[in-house]
């Protein structure tokens, strides 16, 4: 399915959210995520089933400044 991952279009055989931060080797409970736009908590995001066309925002912690 195609899904806008911070704000880049990937095409991804994910289904839900957790399985997506797996893909793409997001790790840690620091990382904030949304689903069109709205915020899904890290004990939800297992349960979180994606569709096709959905917008993800992936946001962590940078080092540095």
């Amino acid at each position: 399915m195609k899904l806008i991952i911070n704000g880049e279009t990937q095409v991804c055989e994910a289904v839900t959210l957790a399985e997506l931060l797996h893909v793409l080797e997001y790790e840690g409970d620091w990382l904030a995520t949304a689903v069109n736009g709205d915020l899904v908590h890290r004990e939800d995001r297992a349960d979180h089933r994606l569709d096709d066309g959905d917008r993800i925002e992936i946001l962590s912690p940078m080092q540095g400044g």
